[in-house]
């Protein structure tokens, strides 16, 4: 569990608490800490963070996007 320092962009240091994995989704609670998930995980727990997370920051669409060099080599 992480400290609440600034609700940025998550980037590639950010680690899920569970897994280890990248974090593509920050979860803050009342307490002002914040849970970092990789986008399984936060799936698998999404019904009851959505309960008690006074705010949930969702990035894991950038899951699903092509990076620059891959659409190159389609071409």
């Amino acid at each position: 569990m992480s400290t609440t320092t600034f609700a940025g962009e998550l980037t590639a240091a950010d680690r899920c608490d569970r897994c280890g994995a990248q974090a593509y989704v920050r979860a803050t609670l009342d307490s002002g800490f914040d849970l970092l998930f990789c986008a399984h995980h936060f799936h698998e727990n999404e019904v009851r963070l959505r309960q008690i997370a006074t705010r949930i920051h969702d990035e894991s669409n950038r899951l699903i996007e092509i990076p620059a060099t891959a659409a190159l080599e389609e071409r």
